[in-house]
This record gives C-alpha cells, sequence and structure tokens, in this order.
C-alpha cells in the first residue's frame, strides 16, 4: 500500500517519534472498524509490536511506514470482525458499540482528505455516533473495511483492495453496498442544541417518573435497546414502542431510588445521559433523535464497556 503522505510520516527515518505519531489515526480507524475501544487499542498494540519485529533494515526498506501501520492495523481487524460474529453468538443479551466519552483524539483526529474525493463523504464526526456505529456493525467485514476507509479516512479503492484481497473494483461494490446500508437505516437529525434540549426534557421527565411526558417524548415506534454482557442486570431484548419504554424506564427511575442520578453528558459526540449509582457510572446512554422525539436509545451496563467513562 503506497498510501499518499500523511502527517507522521517520516520515509527518510522512521524513528520512534514518526512511528508514534501514527498512533491517533489507527485508534481512529480501530475504533470505527471494531466499535470497541479496548479492541482498537489491543489492534494498535499488535500493529507495533509488528512493526518492531522486524530488523532496521526491513524498516528502512518500507516506503511509507504510516501506510505499512494502516494496512497491518486493518488487517488485524478485518480478521478480528470475522471472529466476531461467531463471540457475539454467545454474547449474553444485545451487544451495542462501546460508547465514548467527550470528543477526543480518537473522535476527531486528522482524516487524511484528498481533494480527488467527493465532498459529500461522511466527517470523522459523524462516523462515530452511536446510530452510525450500529448501522455498520451490521455490515459484512469486508464491506465495513471497504467504507470506512474509502468514505472515512478517504484511501483509494486501489490501497483498499490491497488491504481487504479484492480488486480495486470488488472494493468499490462493497463500499456502495455498505452506502446503501446507511441510507436506509440514516434518519434527517436536528441540531445537536435542539437534541440537548429533547434529551434533558427526557431526563426531567425520568426523573419525575412522569409516563405521559416520557410518551409524548418518544416516538410511538422507539426502542430502546441495552447491553450488560451477563454482566450487568437489564432487559435482554429490545423495548419496542414509545409507551411500552416510557413505562418500563418509569419503573427503572421507581426501582433504582435515590441510589440513582442522571446527569447531561456527550456521548459519541452527541447529547446523552450517564446514570450514576452510589458515586459510580453504572449505565451510559446513548440517543437518537428524529425531529423532536427519541427514535432509539441506547444504554450500555456492560462494566468492560464503561472504563473510559470511569477514568474519564
Amino acid at each position: 500500500m503506497t498510501t499518499r503522505a500523511e502527517p507522521g510520516d517520516d520515509q527518510s527515518d522512521p524513528g520512534l517519534s514518526a512511528i508514534m505519531s501514527e498512533r491517533r489515526r489507527l485508534i481512529n480507524l480501530g475504533y470505527r472498524l471494531l466499535g470497541s475501544l479496548a479492541d482498537a487499542e489491543d489492534v494498535v498494540q499488535e500493529t507495533y509490536a509488528r512493526w518492531y519485529a522486524m530488523s532496521a533494515h526491513e524498516q528502512q526498506a518500507i516506503e511509507s511506514p504510516g501506510a505499512w501501520l494502516v494496512t497491518v492495523a486493518s488487517r488485524i481487524c478485518l480478521n478480528l470482525l470475522g471472529s466476531a460474529r461467531a463471540r457475539r453468538e454467545t454474547y449474553v443479551g444485545d451487544w451495542i458499540p462501546e460508547p465514548l466519552p467527550e470528543p477526543t483524539e480518537w473522535i476527531t483526529g486528522p482524516s487524511g482528505v484528498d481533494g480527488s474525493d467527493p465532498a459529500d463523504r461522511v466527517t470523522l464526526d459523524e462516523s462515530v455516533t452511536m446510530a452510525f456505529l450500529v448501522v455498520l456493525d451490521s455490515m459484512t467485514p469486508a464491506e465495513r473495511v471497504a467504507f470506512v476507509l474509502h468514505d472515512v479516512f478517504r484511501y483509494p479503492f486501489g490501497e483498499v483492495a490491497e488491504i481487504v484481497g479484492r480488486t480495486p473494483a470488488a472494493c468499490r461494490q462493497l463500499a456502495s453496498s455498505a452506502r446503501r446500508r446507511i441510507r436506509t437505516a440514516q434518519t434527517p437529525a436536528g441540531p445537536s442544541a435542539g437534541q440537548a434540549g429533547i434529551v434533558r426534557q427526557f431526563k426531567t421527565a425520568w426523573e419525575a417518573k412522569d409516563i405521559d411526558a416520557l410518551i409524548t417524548l418518544l416516538d410511538p415506534d422507539a426502542t430502546a435497546t441495552a447491553d450488560g454482557g451477563g454482566l450487568a442486570v437489564t432487559h435482554l431484548h429490545p423495548i419496542v414502542g414509545g409507551e411500552q419504554i416510557a413505562r418500563a424506564y418509569a419503573e427503572i427511575a421507581r426501582v433504582s431510588g435515590h441510589r440513582t442520578t442522571f446527569l447531561e453528558c456527550t456521548v459519541n459526540g452527541l447529547p446523552g445521559l450517564v446514570a450514576q449509582q452510589d458515586g459510580n457510572i453504572a449505565t451510559v446512554f446513548a440517543f437518537e433523535i428524529v425531529g423532536d422525539r427519541v427514535r432509539h436509545i441506547w444504554a450500555v451496563r456492560n462494566p468492560e464497556k464503561l472504563r473510559p467513562w470511569r477514568s474519564s
């Protein structure tokens, strides 16, 4: 893969600083491909291990160290995505991508935009929302890798083909199929400030256990999905219907009582909520809001997916 030069590439002297400066881009890529910051960090560690396993002569023979790192990391992710499908069969309940707190380097890193790319491609910030990640998770591994590398990170199909192990034409078809999935699933969202207002109203009604107010804020066909991974108590199947969600969430508020505090926060770049119990973060809630109604709620309770929140 002979990609264009990126910030951090040093073709004449692939020293430690030049190589390590690629970490930000690799974390960005790994998180979008795997939906897990922890897995992305493992991929980056393995990628660097493979780099430093080479001799100095082998390293110096690589024209673009940054491109080599991206290629290796992407192939590791592709393999992990294949095995992840088998692991999901034994996962307790629904699997939701790992939520991230306030925007940080793995959300707003450099995109490597090439002037020859179409202007209507998704941005890095758009590609990290929970709704977007959930759609990515429905794709085949090859679709996901081809789409993320080309449409999000702007790599030409010729370079994508080297990573995926298919022809450029096949990769173009994979990305096209992925775009259709995105278009089918995506719904127009309002400004972030307006969404924050809806989340705030939802929080107020939830704390008051006001079922009628919650129903008003929820789309009649809304769904609420929870992820406890067998490590935290939660509903195992999605709750479907605004009224059903309102009653279920009002019951959650009643049972949790004064032990739980709901706080407004940013989840994957959009307004969300966290629930604290006895001062510890127990649940992170991401929302998809269409118009002035909540269309979907993702509640992550699996403690292994909340580590970034507990250390932030």
